[in-house]
């Protein structure tokens, strides 16, 4: 049987890895709000409102996760000042981080992102893999003509 596997990198904060591992992956309720933020698309806003009118999870849980995944980084949170029937209203909205957009993107099924985001995700990824392996490679004293020398054979 030959089945295709992805590399699917994330970078996680070192100082709270476990922690972030275990909010989203410890429920479903994390998951389907970055499913959720898929859907609209990860540079999207999401509505508050619309989460709680989405998901069939309790207004309680969705916001006690919101507020999970804010503290963590993978969400961040907004104020959007709206007018409806004359008075005004403001309107709570959450945008994917980073982190959050490589969560988001582990769920995602490749065939249906389009190109132009497939393109993005893997210079970004790239920008991001080489940025870390350089810090690790200063570290550990490894020579970055050690490094050009792999990433030209690599390239051919």
């Amino acid at each position: 049987m030959s089945t295709k596997i992805y590399p699917y990198v994330i970078f996680l904060p070192k100082s709270s890895k476990h922690e972030v591992l275990r909010t989203i992956f410890g429920s479903s309720v994390p998951v389907d709000i970055l499913r959720f933020a898929l859907k609209r698309g990860v540079s999207e806003k999401i509505y508050q409102k619309d989460l709680i009118e989405n998901l069939n999870y309790s207004n309680k849980t969705v916001i006690e996760h919101l507020k999970s995944l804010t503290d963590l980084g993978i969400l961040d949170e907004h104020m959007e000042k709206t007018e409806v029937s004359g008075r005004t209203i403001w309107l709570k909205t959450y945008t994917l981080t980073d982190l959050g957009r490589w969560f988001a993107l582990l769920l995602a099924e490749e065939e249906n992102l389009p190109r132009e985001e497939k393109i993005e995700i893997a210079r970004n990824l790239f920008r991001l893999y080489v940025r870390w392996t350089r810090e690790l490679t200063d570290k550990l004293g490894i020579k970055k003509e050690d490094l050009l020398k792999i990433f030209e054979e690599e390239m051919k």
